[in-house]
């Protein structure tokens, strides 16, 4: 039996975020019911309000979220009734080319919930990244479940789902940094901040943080940036080749997704040294680089879908590492606020005041 809920939704382009009721179904085949405990503001639910991903509305918005199962769908078995979740949504397919070359974190057919919730009068919504978690119960396929540990605190462990594992993952597991290594991060808010721990974790030696806010390379200092560049002071490239002998990073993670940024972090790489964007880009960007020295600097270009994570070896590992003091998970939020709080929070994030709020449910 479906049951009606509060729920943030953006019902056009541009307007203030709304908290209203949505009909949740009962899960059908392969879905869950999850009961939301908490979810992140990202920037990619701002994003949505605004109509920069696309113009589906009205959206239900949230995606960052951590939960328990309440019920599941025929045929379900990966997860039960009771379990603690963090949702993701590249639930993999397991048949596709990508998962059959054992490459699942590259799926190419990831899934969602194939029933849709809906407003009170039966519009149907469009979930955010295919999860919707701005709201007390949520329904999704049960591959965008993940079980880690229930002793997890789902503040935290929720922004595994989104931000955090993307730019852990795009320092780590795209980008490759180890011991030894030089980083530079250009855009310091919790995507960088995230793939500044990562390096911290890995063992990197030299660790640059680059932004234009010297409040967030504040707090890069404390994930574990070795030194800052505030690139509205000085040149971003000549600063990172300075602090690396005058070679340039090993690796340069864009978390920013412009290309001025984009062309910043090419040019202050090191001869074969990587470049990863997980700074997504406005659809209208465009980029213009000399072919030559694509060619003559070596190395690699590389894009991050998800910090080029598996939900399900991934989530458990950080929510493990956090545990243990190694990963500081719990340091990214700076607030915890109630779900008619969502259009303030947007408000902060868009002035740079919060690394990330949080909805607690």
């Amino acid at each position: 039996m479906s049951v009606t809920v509060k729920g943030v939704i953006a019902r056009r382009k541009g307007a203030p975020v709304e908290v209203v009721d949505i009909v949740v179904p009962d899960p059908g085949p392969g879905e869950a019911v999850v009961t939301v405990q908490a979810c992140g503001v990202c920037h990619t639910d701002l994003h949505y309000r605004e109509g920069g991903i696309g113009d589906e509305f009205p959206y239900l918005l949230g995606h960052e979220a951590a939960g328990v199962v309440e019920s599941v769908g025929e045929g379900v078995t990966e997860v039960a009734p009771g379990d603690f979740v963090i949702l993701n949504w590249r639930a993999v397919c397991g048949q596709c080319r990508a998962c059959a070359r054992g490459k699942p974190q590259y799926c190419f057919n990831t899934h969602n919930a194939e029933q849709a919730m809906t407003l009170s009068d039966g519009t149907p919504l469009s979930p955010a990244l295919g999860i919707g978690a701005f709201i007390e119960k949520t329904l999704v396929a049960a591959g965008q479940c993940t079980k880690v540990d229930p002793n997890a605190t789902a503040s935290a462990a929720g922004l595994l789902g989104c931000g955090v594992m993307a730019g852990f993952g795009a320092a780590v597991t795209t980008g490759g940094i180890g011991r030894g290594d030089s980083i530079a991060v250009i855009g310091c808010g919790g995507v960088g901040n995230a793939a500044i721990a990562g390096a911290a974790l890995a063992g990197a030696a030299t660790i640059i943080a680059v932004d234009v806010d010297n409040r967030k390379l504040d707090w890069a200092k404390e994930f574990g940036a070795t030194h800052t560049v505030n690139s509205r002071d000085e040149n971003a490239v000549d600063a990172i080749r300075a602090l690396t002998g005058g070679f340039g990073a090993d690796v340069v993670v864009d978390a920013v997704g412009r290309p001025e940024t984009y062309e910043q972090a090419f040019y202050a790489r090191d001869l074969a040294g990587t470049v990863v964007l997980v700074g997504v880009p406005s659809p209208d960007s465009e980029l213009k680089l000399p072919l030559l020295e694509v060619f003559g600097r070596g190395g690699a270009l590389k894009s991050s879908w998800y910090g080029d994570c598996l939900p399900s070896r991934d989530f458990p590992m950080l929510v493990d590492l956090a545990h243990q003091g190694r990963f500081p998970l719990a340091a990214f939020i700076t607030e915890t606020i109630a779900l008619d709080e969502v259009e303030d929070a947007f408000a902060k994030m868009h002035k740079g005041e919060v690394l990330r709020s949080v909805v607690e449910l």
